[in-house]
């Protein structure tokens, strides 16, 4: 059309074309200067698993507002928003005319706003864009309202009004004023808290119910008459509501779990930068529970202020059956900053000592190469130049898998991961979730096991998860979306044996003995690594896995902590406090079942020689398998042995020696462990000592023990109370372990080939001393007169 034929169509057409010329500078002014609409820069509130806030993260305009949707609120309040508000909310154009005209002539007569006729639509275009309380300021925000409706619809209008109200300084929105102010979600809201809520946009200030409740109850109270007067809620409804007494706290987001839900926020922030999501949700779900968490908080608060500055904590709780994390503590203060407070060490990789033996244990019964009672030498030895020691500087001799794994001692652990292969449970370890950390091109070497590697709280909680779980490991979850990944860590058989170690010391002869009343049973394992430098305890009760750690973030040592004096006992608090449950992995496997075994051969009690039978035990063993004691590391020949008897003496001897010598079949200790038996028990195997007429042949011919004669007799110096005897170590390598009646002798350990006895008891006595390759030799005397 020409601009000649639209003038003469304006002519002959004035209302319309003054119309049509009315609504174009409507849509130009519409395009030139559009409303406000919230933008995408939303804030992040993290919630339980209950939707009570845990922390928060306030929108670019630092306020803080909690997202929802109109059916995400109680229907009371929605019922009392449109009835006292906007009643014909969902029919007019963004204003309501009558009430406009009402506003207007009160201006007029009055001189002043009395009532602003606002809907909805123009509360939320003033919330979004605030103006003056002047006609000028009503007539902008009518026009903002009416631009909010042609853009979104009346559910869109709702939502934002719900979430932009203002409620009381930098609180907006109906949901994070129902949880600042009354400690709910909005989607429970009574009737007269719901009628509270609705008023209190009217006058923010003026109405808090932390600072004016008198004044916010009388408006309160004002609402719910309105509902009655408009029929919407009964008189009765609206009297039992008036009975409440408004009361709040002053609006905070108390902050629960902050490095659990910084985790969250982080990973939303990622997604959304990684275009997974669109955009970072605004309200991130965990699986947290908020009771749990509290009291865990709590029980971390009661003990740090007993911890040396700089030292922190970190504590774990999942369900082992859906392998959610209930409770989640990073740091023991996050106030604390020079306990380092934002350093997670619930994720952070640190040694975890000899919180892996019960997986090594496991694996070796599932190999089919020890039960529970399988004869494990704890004494001095060499493995390639790696010459571990136990935590206690002692060593214990002979000891069963089962005295092995609960004492958690390391060189009977170091032993068997030499049998079973670093490499190889390096392997297993890393399929069933928890990957050990070396540094770079490093293989996996016999010093894992004792935590020469490095892993996390949360993936050690995730293996522990196999002893209630039939031997699957998982790992924790901290959203209820996350993908569930278990993987086999070991059999169901292996689970139930090392579960029953670690809870009741792996008697399968005797009954468990509750412990206080109020006690919980509770299968669990410390460590502590090289140096004091990480204290912990992890463990499985009811159906949790929990676990603890204690420790600097930075690594500095520190002197005097370990697993079991501050880790475990945080342990047994933490499991005393979860709410009973249902037990898992309770039931006995078909395949584990009970046999009598023999020391020293190891093999079952029914087809062992009544004489070969020097120690009867009860152990549990898989799939009817019992394994023989491990090949002897020092004698190729197996432990059953030929010896030959003086007949006159009774000595060992041999047939070319003396030629009426008897034959006896023994069955002989590991050469390691000879040396711990006692001298009753060394003559019942024929090991009492050789005949002088015949060489010495034993095993421990490289080493001697010089200046005293085998089965000497020696008494006190005359007005002496004691016996001071000094010998000799002749030969040997490396370390010297000297033994007194067969326990390891304090500081006699080392390059040292003289050491000296002091003796107040008389009787007989033995001394025995071994080097780091396992040989040794001994000898009894006698002590009298004392």
């Amino acid at each position: 059309m020409s601009f000649a034929v639209a003038r003469a169509w304006a002519r002959r057409h004035p209302v319309r074309a003054a119309l049509a010329a009315s609504l174009s500078l409507i849509l130009l002014l519409d395009l030139l200067f559009p409303p406000p609409l919230p933008q995408d820069a939303p804030g992040m509130l993290v919630v339980a698993r209950d939707g009570s806030p845990l922390r928060g993260w306030p929108d670019a305009d630092g306020v803080w507002r909690i997202p929802v949707k109109p059916e995400q609120v109680s229907p009371l309040y929605l019922d009392a928003l449109l009835t006292y508000e906007d009643r014909w909310f969902y029919w007019h154009p963004g204003f309501n005319p009558a009430a406009m005209l009402r506003a207007g002539w009160q201006w007029m007569t009055q001189g002043r706003i009395v009532s602003g006729g606002s809907t909805l639509s123009m509360q939320v275009a003033r919330a979004l864009e605030p103006v003056p309380r002047s006609m000028a300021g009503k007539l902008r925000q009518l026009l903002r309202a009416m631009q909010i409706e042609m853009r979104l619809s009346k559910r869109e209008i709702l939502t934002l009004y719900l979430n932009h109200a203002p409620m009381g300084g930098i609180v907006e929105g109906v949901e994070m004023a129902s949880r600042s102010y009354l400690g709910k979600s909005s989607s429970q809201l009574s009737a007269a808290e719901a009628a509270l809520l609705v008023v209190l946009p009217q006058a923010p200030s003026r109405l808090r119910p932390d600072r004016h409740p008198a004044r916010a109850q009388q408006a309160r109270d004002k609402v719910l008459q309105r509902m009655v007067d408009l029929g919407h809620w009964t008189r009765a409804e609206a009297d039992d509501a008036m009975i409440e007494k408004v009361g709040a706290n002053p609006p905070r987001l108390a902050w629960l779990a902050p490095l659990a839900a910084e985790r969250l926020h982080q990973a939303a922030r990622r997604e959304a930068r990684a275009g997974k999501s669109g955009s970072a949700a605004t309200v991130v779900h965990s699986t947290l529970d908020r009771d749990m968490q509290t009291t865990l908080e709590r029980m971390l608060a009661d003990r740090v202020a007993q911890l040396p500055r700089f030292v922190s904590m970190a504590a774990l709780v999942m369900d082992s059956r859906s392998m959610e994390i209930l409770a989640y503590a990073g740091s023991a203060d996050f106030a604390d900053a020079r306990r380092f407070s934002h350093v997670d060490m619930v994720r952070g990789i640190r040694s975890p000592g000899s919180t892996l033996k019960p997986f090594l244990y496991a694996m070796a019964l599932d190999d089919g190469i020890v039960h529970s009672e399988s004869l494990l030498a704890d004494t001095p030895q060499s493995f390639g130049g790696y010459d571990p020691g136990n935590f206690q500087a002692s060593f214990s001799g002979p000891v069963s898998v089962a005295e092995a794994l609960q004492r958690s001692l390391n060189v009977p652990a170091v032993d068997l991961l030499d049998r079973v292969g670093p490499v190889r449970f390096a392997a297993r370890l890393s399929s069933a979730g928890l990957r050990l950390r070396l540094p770079r091109d490093a293989e996996p070497n016999l010093s894992v096991i004792l935590g020469g590697a490095g892993t996390s709280l949360e993936e050690l909680v995730g293996a522990y998860r196999s002893l209630a779980m039939g031997g699957m490991a998982g790992t924790p979850r901290i959203t209820a979306n996350a993908p569930v990944r278990e993987a086999r860590m070991m059999s169901a058989g292996s689970a139930y044996i090392i579960r029953n170690i670690l809870e009741t010391g792996g008697h399968p002869d005797q009954p468990f003995v509750e412990g206080d009343e109020g006690g919980v049973r509770l299968a669990w394992k410390t460590g502590t690594s090289y140096g004091f430098r990480d204290a912990w305890a992890v463990g499985v009760s009811g159906r949790y896995t929990l676990g603890v750690w204690v420790g600097r973030p930075d690594g500095t040592p520190n002197p005097g902590f370990f697993g079991a004096n501050v880790a475990a006992p945080l342990l047994h608090q933490i499991a005393s406090a979860l709410p009973r449950s249902e037990e898992l992995g309770r039931a006995r496997p078909k395949e584990v079942s009970v046999a009598q075994i023999c020391w020293p051969l190891g093999t079952s009690a029914s087809v062992t020689a009544p004489e070969h039978c020097h120690a009867k035990r009860s152990a549990w063993v898989l799939n009817d398998t019992i394994p023989p004691t491990l090949p002897d590391r020092l004698r190729a020949r197996g432990l059953l042995e030929t010896v030959w008897i003086d007949p006159q003496s009774g000595l060992r001897s041999m047939p070319s020696c003396t030629p009426d010598a008897k034959p006896r079949e023994v069955a002989r200790w590991p050469a390691l462990l000879e040396a711990w038996l006692p001298a009753a028990q060394r003559e019942q195997l024929g090991l009492a000592g050789w005949s002088p007429d015949c060489p010495q042949q034993n095993s421990a011919a490289s080493i001697r023990l010089a200046g005293l004669r085998n089965g000497s007799r020696l008494r006190a110096a005359p007005g002496q109370q004691q016996v001071v005897l000094t010998l000799d170590a002749v030969g040997g390598v490396g370390r010297h372990y000297w033994l007194l009646d067969g326990q390891t002798v304090a500081g006699a350990t080392g390059p040292a080939k003289r050491q000296s006895f002091t003796l107040n008891t008389a009787g007989q006595h033995s001394v025995a001393v071994i080097d780091s390759a396992g040989h040794y030799d001994s000898l009894q005397f006698r002590v009298d007169g004392l």
